[in-house]
């Protein structure tokens, strides 16, 4: 009994994170005027294929965002600073 209600709880965790980030990335995905027809299809299938690989999907792009931001640090750091400044002058 104990052994059908985690996996119950896993599926029921799995679907629930899986139809967030579809949501999320679909928001992008229709954001992007400039898709001809070829394009959103291919995007609506790797969209697909994403939401269903969330849990080897989501690590790999944290990682390339780790990347980006060691690279870009400098700037992304200014960048702060400068949103800052500005959010205290108001």
């Amino acid at each position: 009994m104990a052994q059908i209600l985690m996996i119950s709880l896993v599926i029921v965790v799995y679907l629930v994170i899986a139809y967030c980030l579809f949501n999320e990335w679909l928001v992008f995905f229709l954001a992007d005027k400039d898709m001809d027809s070829e394009m959103r299809l291919f995007s609506t299938v790797i969209l697909v294929t994403a939401t269903i690989l969330w849990p080897i999907v989501v690590p790999f792009a944290y990682l390339e965002l780790l990347k980006f931001h060691k690279r870009h640090k400098e700037i992304i750091d200014l960048l702060i600073n400068v949103t800052k400044g500005s959010s205290h002058d108001n």
